[in-house]
């Protein structure tokens, strides 16, 4: 696959925390078992509905388990069937719970529920050659926009291209996310597109990514080596998307 250019990485969707050959599986992450996959819109994976976007063939869910714990898995068909090739038992959700997507609302650390796109990452790494989704490494100054006076609200932006509040304290409601704050849970960070239409106050920077403490702000988590293994499948050509259900 064609590398993207640096110009196309820092176009909008990036200006807003191995299937083929087999790997040995790291600490909580292991094989289960296949699911029927007819041709169909929506499908249930896992005790999880996920609708199907046009030639989806990569599929995450995310089953709660109790309070801000879940299962998080990783889909491929194989035939006319959906495989499960990974599944971490401790994955997170944020700690205020789930919530339907359009009554969710920022800084109330809720996850919403639904399916969504994986359309780019970001992360503490170099780009690797292997990696398919659009990257970007995170540099000093860069942000993910939460202010809801910004045109580049939800968007990953850095501080130098202006056009939102990054002097913001933490306590504001408008303040947005310094990246580098969060080494540990961003190493690798899958964006998710809720709420790409930038509706205000809906929230902002939802993500897949590393573990942390504990529950996330809303963002969905697993442990460091199932993102890993994501970053090396994930594939753009296979639209693929992550359900999130209770």
């Amino acid at each position: 696959m064609r590398r993207l250019a640096l110009a196309v990485l820092l176009a909008p969707l990036l200006t807003s925390p191995d299937v083929a050959v087999a790997r040995p599986q790291p600490v909580g992450v292991r094989p289960a078992e296949a699911e029927p996959a007819p041709a169909r819109a929506a499908v249930t994976l896992g005790g999880v509905r996920v609708r199907l976007r046009s030639g989806t063939r990569q599929v995450v869910t995310v089953n709660r388990r109790g309070g801000h714990h879940a299962r998080v898995s990783f889909w491929v068909p194989r035939g006319e069937t959906w495989r499960r090739v990974l599944t971490a038992a401790d994955g997170r959700i944020g700690y205020g719970g789930l919530v339907a997507p359009h009554r969710r609302r920022q800084g109330t650390g809720t996850t919403p529920l639904g399916t969504y796109g994986l359309i780019s990452a970001f992360g503490m790494h170099e780009e690797r050659e292997r990696w398919q989704l659009r990257y970007r490494e995170v540099r000093r100054g860069d942000y993910w926009v939460q202010d809801n006076r910004s045109a580049f609200y939800n968007r990953y932006r850095n501080k130098r291209q202006g056009g939102f509040r990054w002097w913001l304290p933490a306590s504001d409601a408008n303040s947005s996310e310094r990246l580098l704050d969060y080494r540990r849970q961003y190493e690798w960070s899958i964006v998710m597109d809720f709420n790409w239409d930038q509706v205000r106050r809906r929230g902002s920077g939802i993500f897949l990514h590393v573990n942390g403490s504990g529950a996330t702000a809303g963002c969905v988590s697993a442990p460091r080596g199932f993102i890993r293994r994501l970053m090396f499948r994930l594939d753009p050509e296979r639209v693929p998307v992550i359900a999130v259900g209770r």
